[in-house]
């Protein structure tokens, strides 16, 4: 079936979700580009591919190691099938390393190295920029409840430990990343969503801490589809 078939729930700076069925979704992965909350947009042939593959490696990793994701089978090159979930309008940042933002906010030095892994909340909503959010703040505006936060950070830090360990095994650095999580329509189980990428993440190599992320187009540090393919190679996808 073409996705044209499909209802288009929502589009994206980088993905497009379709209604698949009652409880599931179509995520497509979209070749655009943009950083500097959308300032900054390119297209880039492939993309959209490499980052679905690399997604999907992660949350088949994941799944196997009990973590619940909303990844269900591939759909397409592009496309993945996944549980249908309401957001919960969070994004959760965890560090190893200080990078981008952190070191903006706080004037440490870039790869400073953490002694324990932090995990950061910001609000999601492009129209407020993303802003970071404290725990209190989150519970005292109702956007979830204590339990489902601690819920939250818990797996956040496992995932944590499970790509990292991965990761390094490739001479690869998790410097940190971004996880969103949503209520599962089908159970109200609690679900990871979205993507794991190198959109999403900064990836480094361990000697020479070149990024394999969407830092080489927020920096302009050379060719963002070299980047990715190499990320690619390396987890012998």
């Amino acid at each position: 079936m073409d996705k044209e078939k499909f209802d288009l729930l929502y589009e994206g700076k980088a993905k497009k979700v379709y209604k698949y069925n009652e409880n599931e979704l179509l995520i497509e992965f979209k070749d655009d580009v943009t950083a500097f909350n959308g300032l900054k947009k390119s297209n880039v042939v492939n993309k959209g591919k490499i980052n679905k593959k690399i997604s999907e490696f992660f949350f088949k990793m994941l799944n196997k190691e009990s973590i619940n994701t909303h990844y269900i089978k591939e759909y397409d090159d592009s496309s993945f099938i996944a549980k249908w979930t309401n957001l919960i309008p969070l994004e959760v940042i965890v560090r190893n390393f200080a990078a981008g933002s952190f070191c903006k906010r706080y004037g440490v030095e870039k790869g400073y190295k953490f002694d324990d892994t932090l995990v950061e909340f910001s609000l999601k909503d492009d129209n407020l920029g993303d802003p970071m959010i404290t725990k209190d703040a989150i519970l005292l505006l109702k956007i979830t409840s204590e339990d489902v936060l601690e819920q939250i950070e818990t797996i956040s830090k496992r995932v944590n430990k499970i790509l990292s360990n991965y990761l390094k095994s490739k001479h690869i650095i998790l410097v940190d990343y971004k996880l969103e999580f949503g209520l599962a329509k089908k159970d109200g189980r609690l679900t990871l969503i979205d993507e794991i990428s190198p959109d999403t993440c900064r990836f480094w190599d361990d000697n020479t801490m070149e990024s394999f992320d969407k830092d080489v187009y927020r920096e302009e540090k050379g060719n963002l589809i070299n980047a990715y393919e190499e990320l690619f190679r390396r987890l012998n996808i």
